[in-house]
C-alpha cells in the first residue's frame, strides 16, 4: 500500500506525484490553516502565541521569547503557524530546524550518538498552542506538518527534546530515547531545563504505526489535509539529500525501531 509518506520520500518526485496521492485519500478540512512563516508579521504573531504558551508552563523561560529569536530566520529553519479560519487568531505555532547547514539546537548539549552521525536530521521546538480542546487538535495537525514537512524534505530522523509530562506523548508516538531510556538532561536551548531527546525514524513510520494499530494512523497516513501548507523546495530538498549522502535505508549503524 503506497501512502502520500512514501511517494513524497522518493528522490525525484514532483510536487504532481504528492497531489496526485493526495486526491486518492480521505480529505477531512480543518477549522484553521497551518502555513510557513514567510513574513516579519506573521513571525511576530506566531512569537506572541509561543511566548504566551511558555508562559503558562516555564514563566521564568517564557520571559526570553518575548522576541523573535536569530533561530528562527536561520538557514535551514522554518516557523510554522496556525490561523483561525473564524477570526484569523493565531492557535499554534512550531519551528523545525535542519542539519543542512549546521548543527542542531540539541547539540550544544549533547553528543550526537553514531546512528545520528551523517543522517538527514530536523528538530522541533518552540511548540506552542492555545488552551483548550483546540489547543490539542492543534497540537496533532502541527506534529503532522511537522512529519510532511520531513516526508518532503527527505529527512531520516525528526528529533525533539520533551520535558515532563509532555514526553508521554512523544512515547506514544514511537519515538525512542536518544541517550538513555528514560533519561533527562538539562538542554541549553531550552533555559537548562531538564528534557528527554527523542527520536523518530520517517521512513519507517507508517510500518511501525500499522503494526501498533496506533490510533493516529489514519490521521496520519490515509487523511488528506488541504489546509496543511508545507510546501519544500524540491531543488533543495535534493541538495540536502545528495550532500549529506545518506538516505532512511543508508543508514549503516541502525537503532532498534
Amino acid at each position: 500500500m503506497t501512502t502520500h509518506f512514501d511517494v513524497a520520500s522518493k528522490a525525484g518526485t514532483t510536487s504532481a506525484d504528492i497531489v496526485t496521492t493526495e486526491r486518492s485519500m480521505t480529505e477531512e478540512v480543518l477549522p484553521f490553516t497551518v502555513k510557513i512563516v514567510r513574513n516579519d508579521k506573521q513571525l511576530e504573531r506566531a512569537v506572541t502565541l509561543r511566548q504566551a504558551a511558555y508562559a503558562r508552563h516555564v514563566p521564568e523561560f517564557a520571559a526570553q521569547l518575548r522576541k523573535p529569536e536569530s533561530a528562527d530566520s536561520d538557514p535551514g529553519s522554518i516557523v510554522l503557524f496556525a490561523e483561525s479560519k473564524l477570526d484569523g487568531s493565531v492557535l499554534g505555532t512550531m519551528r523545525i530546524q535542519t542539519n543542512r547547514y549546521g548543527s542542531l539546537g540539541i547539540e550544544e548539549s549533547i553528543d550526537l550518538p553514531d546512528w545520528l552521525q551523517g543522517a538527514t536530521l530536523a528538530e522541533a521546538t518552540r511548540l506552542g498552542v492555545t488552551e483548550g480542546r483546540e489547543g490539542r487538535l492543534v497540537k496533532t495537525v502541527l506534529f503532522k506538518a511537522y512529519f510532511l514537512y520531513c516526508q518532503r524534505a527527505m529527512i531520516d530522523w525528526m528529533v525533539i527534546t520533551a520535558r515532563k509530562p509532555l514526553d508521554r506523548q512523544y512515547e506514544a508516538l514511537l519515538f525512542k530515547d536518544v541517550i538513555a531510556p528514560g533519561k533527562y538532561i538539562p538542554m541549553h536551548h531550552v533555559g537548562g531545563i531538564p528534557h528527554r531527546v527523542m527520536a523518530f525514524h520517517v521512513a519507517t513510520a507508517e510500518m511501525r504505526w500499522t503494526a501498533a494499530n496506533h490510533p493516529l494512523y489514519d490521521f496520519m497516513c490515509r487523511t488528506w489535509h488541504p489546509d496543511i501548507h508545507v510546501e519544500v523546495d524540491e531543488t533543495v530538498a535534493l541538495s540536502h539529500f545528495m550532500a549529506l549522502g545518506t538516505s532512511a535505508a543508508g543508514n549503516t549503524i541502525a537503532m532498534p525501531l
